[in-house]
Formats: C-alpha cells, sequence, structure tokens
C-alpha cells in the first residue's frame, strides 16, 4: 500500500538515532526505512525484478553455480535487492531439506561508513534518514566499497562508478512505496517510519516465539549496535552467519578519530625533534 504524502508527517527521534538532522535537514520527514521478515519470504524474487526495472539497474546475468537454486548469488553494482536461498542438509541424516529464503539489501546504517570515507560528497544522506549516491559526483575511488561493513556496495565495470540501493528516494519522496515492497506478494518487505516498523518486528518476534520459534530474532534492529541501528533491518530464523550477515558489524570509521589524534601527536613529536636537531647542530 502506497503511503501518501502527508502521511510522511514531520518529527524527530532523539539526537544520537536522527541522522537526517546531523546531516543538515532540520526540518525533515520521519525516518524510512525496511523490514524484511524472513519468515514469511517465498524466494519469489519479485523483489529483485522491481528493484531493476524501476531504478533502470543492467542485467547482470545469472549465475547457475550448480550449488544452489539462487541465480544471482549476492548484492553488487547490479543487484541492489539479492534473494538468498539458504539450503541447508537435516540434520537427522533424513531427506528433507530447511530452507531459508531473505531478501537481502543496503542496510541504510546510522552510522555510515560509506559516507564517512567518501570524497567527493557522492554519498548523502537524504531527508529521510537513507543513504544515496549521487552518480554524477561519484568518481569511481573505490573508497566506499572497502569501508562498508556489509559488502553492500560495489564497482560497475561498464561505468566505474559506486552503486547500491537507493530505497527508491526518488519514489518516497512521492509517498510511493519503494518498487520491491510494492511488488512483494507476501509483505516479507515492509515499508514505513522506521520506529513503527520496529515495534510491529518485536510484536512479530512474539507471535513467533509463542508459536513454537524461539530462534526467531532480529538482526539490525537495535541502536546501540555497532552501526547505530540499521535502516533497513531484518527477522531471521537462524544466526546473522548463516544468511551471510556479519554477526556484530561495527561502522569500519570508528576509530578514525583516534587514528587521527595518535597520528597527529606523532607528527607533532617528529616536528619537535627536528627542531631539536637543528638548534642543536646551530650551538
Amino acid at each position: 500500500m502506497d503511503i501518501p504524502p502527508a502521511d510522511l508527517s514531520h518529527g524527530h527521534a532523539e539526537p544520537g538515532l536522527d541522522p537526517a538532522a546531523r546531516a543538515g535537514h532540520f526540518d525533515h520527514p520521519r525516518r524510512m526505512g525496511f523490514f524484511t521478515d524472513t519468515s514469511v519470504c517465498i524466494g519469489c524474487k519479485a523483489c529483485e525484478v522491481a528493484c531493476k526495472e524501476w531504478n533502470a539497474v543492467p542485467e547482470d546475468g545469472l549465475l547457475l553455480t550448480g550449488m544452489s537454486y539462487d541465480n544471482t548469488q549476492g548484492l553488487s553494482a547490479s543487484t541492489w535487492r539479492h534473494v538468498a536461498f539458504i539450503e541447508q542438509p537435516p540434520a537427522d541424516g533424513g531427506h528433507d531439506l530447511r530452507w531459508l529464503m531473505s531478501s537481502d539489501v543496503c542496510k541504510h546504517c546510522t552510522e555510515a561508513a560509506c559516507l564517512d570515507v567518501c570524497p567527493t560528497g557522492a554519498l548523502m544522506r537524504t531527508e529521510f534518514g537513507t543513504v544515496v549516491v549521487q552518480d554524477d559526483v561519484c568518481n569511481g575511488c573505490g573508497y566506499c566499497v572497502s569501508a562498508c561493513p556489509f559488502g553492500v556496495i560495489a564497482r560497475r565495470e561498464s561505468d566505474g562508478g559506486a552503486h547500491k540501493c537507493t530505497l527508491c528516494y526518488d519514489r518516497i519522496g512521492d509517498g510511493l512505496t519503494p518498487a520491491c515492497a510494492k511488488a512483494c506478494p507476501t509483505e516479507s518487505i515492509q515499508f514505513g517510519p522506521l520506529d513503527e516498523l520496529r515495534e510491529r518486528a518485536q510484536l512479530r518476534v512474539s507471535e513467533l516465539h509463542d508459536a513454537g520459534r524461539p530462534e526467531a530474532q532480529l538482526y539490525g534492529a537495535d541502536p546501540g549496535d555497532g552501526i547505530g541501528g540499521a535502516g533497513a533491518f531484518f527477522l531471521l530464523l537462524d544466526q546473522p552467519e548463516v544468511y551471510g550477515l556479519p554477526p556484530d558489524p561495527v561502522v569500519t570509521t570508528r576509530d578514525l578519530p583516534r587514528m587521527w589524534r595518535h597520528a597527529a601527536l606523532a607528527a607533532a613529536g617528529i616536528a619537535a625533534a627536528a627542531v631539536a636537531v637543528g638548534v642543536a647542530g646551530r650551538a
């Protein structure tokens, strides 16, 4: 269901959780995001197709590895939504596979390392709290690629630029649901104000626990984690590593201020030593 522009009411979270305000959007809409409930994902890949069609993302071919029914294998510069197929053999040695499916996407981190390292300002924080690459500003340096703790962003060989999910910035600005969520037939991908999605996700976890699924857990919904919480978070039915996600993601630029301070102190020490040597030499 599309959200009309009037429903994108203005509001602010506490300062530590308000990346849009920290980016200079002081009068901004509510932070928007994705909640992906993997427990109802059927692996149809409608989200992948809708993403490519709406964003004119080029086809990058099918990867028929013979090891999985998953024919795209992972996120890339030309796959901004990826439905992971995790086929697990039965623990009791039987013949029935366990199927786990999850539509992965850029996490739109509260603390986004890709933004920190971009030298041209090509990566920007929008008024909705999302992270977007401006293609006409990107110089293809690739710093953001190595900075992302999730391996989401990548460079495209055809143009050399970095590309990733925009959370359909052009659509949500007009009050429309992102293409992937609009196309999802089971509402595995849910879009809306991030605070409301977190409440909804907690209720869903409680439902699954009551239904005998104690392994159900949220990933990326905690504002106290190493990335300040994700703008796109997930309900998982196994450990994050099973889905190819880092168990404890940390913004890779977290230690940069401390490193620069140490570098500055070292440089000052070297300069002082050089001055002392020069003075001693003239004495």
